[in-house]
């Protein structure tokens, strides 16, 4: 009994896989829908805490305002990312020819014979084709808008209806108020994160914004944007957003100093938010294991790339509250937190 046991989660582990992989064009943007209505929902209950709000205005009127104020600057992010994008793309040559420029000057200034080694290793990975594939990326993820605003649209048509369902799927009173409790965590947890994650990149992004604009990186505005997306991903992503920029002011000047003081304001930018103001917001109210975060990364960023590493966490957080309501998953939930600890129902 126990192998067949087993064996039949494997096969169930297996599926879903299956399913992540082949289905990723429809998942995704799915998935995607899910995180935009949980920032709808937190709009919409952060402008009922308003007396006044909470007493004359409907929900589907906030859900309404929340729907466009998202989109509106989604949609003018996207305008503004196009511009910028096709000036970086219409610069990528003079930037290549840099190369040779910049390594003539590490090999001058450290006495190391790194340009040939260096020509090597941008015959595998070249950096102008990184920044294609990263606009590629880019554009496939605003190419699924349209499916993404249908898919949140009828999230927030069926929403209304959600507690009437559940009733009639569950006749027991006990098990009603068991799965509206789990459906209240997974919004609370998830909701919590997203919102006060989004403001955290946003800072981020924001002051590095102004760091490169004063030191003249071209396109600033896409750096920016760049650094508020990779601040999603756990662990690596602030590394990431810190390092492009730097090996970008780099190439657009031909000299080492503008990559090193990008590399120093945008660091320190990412160091103080990080370490200083990140804790303060977030504290440990998601609980989830550091190791389960490197291979949610890992995992997620396999099958579905970038939009995975993003979504690993909030993922990470959903298995966690799910698995801890049932008996035979919730040692797997107990492996996924950090100590142990599960999110009470009623904090």
């Amino acid at each position: 009994m126990k192998a067949s046991r087993i064996t039949s989660s494997l096969l169930i582990a297996f599926a879903f896989v299956l399913i992540c992989i082949y289905g990723k064009d429809l998942i995704v943007p799915f998935v995607l829908a899910l995180i935009f209505w949980f920032l709808i929902k937190e709009i919409r209950d952060m402008l009922n805490r308003i007396d006044f709000i909470n007493e004359k205005i409907p929900n589907i009127v906030l859900n309404i305002f929340g729907f466009a104020f998202i989109f509106l600057i989604i949609g003018a992010i996207v305008k503004i990312l196009s511009i910028n994008i096709q000036q970086l793309s219409t610069k990528l040559p003079l930037y290549q020819n840099n190369i040779t420029q910049i390594t003539e000057i590490i090999n001058s200034t450290f006495n190391i014979d790194i340009i040939n080694l260096t020509k090597k290793f941008l015959g595998e990975f070249e950096y102008t084709k990184l920044l294609s594939n990263l606009f590629s990326s880019l554009t496939d993820i605003f190419g699924d808008a349209f499916l993404i605003i249908i898919y949140t649209l009828f999230l927030l048509l069926e929403e209304p209806f959600f507690s009437k369902k559940i009733k009639a799927i569950y006749t027991n009173t006990d098990n009603q108020k068991e799965v509206n409790l789990v459906l209240r965590q997974l919004d609370k947890s998830i909701g919590r994160y997203l919102s006060l994650k989004t403001l955290i990149s946003f800072l981020t992004g924001l002051f590095s914004y102004f760091a490169l604009l004063f030191i003249g990186l071209d396109a600033p505005l896409f750096w920016a944007f760049l650094i508020f997306l990779m601040n999603y991903i756990p662990t690596i992503g602030s590394m990431i957003a810190t390092i492009f920029p730097a090996i970008f002011a780099m190439l657009q000047f031909g000299e080492l100093m503008p990559g090193i003081w990008t590399l120093a304001v945008v660091g320190i930018i990412q160091l103080i938010i990080g370490n200083y103001v990140d804790p303060r917001l977030t504290g440990n109210t998601l609980n989830v294991s550091p190791l389960v975060v490197i291979l949610g990364l890992m995992f997620w960023g396999a099958i579905w790339g970038i939009i995975g590493m993003i979504l690993s966490v909030p993922i990470s957080v959903a298995m966690i509250i799910i698995f801890a309501e049932f008996p035979r998953t919730q040692s797997i939930a107990i492996l996924l937190t950090k100590d142990g600890r599960f999110i009470s129902k009623n904090e």
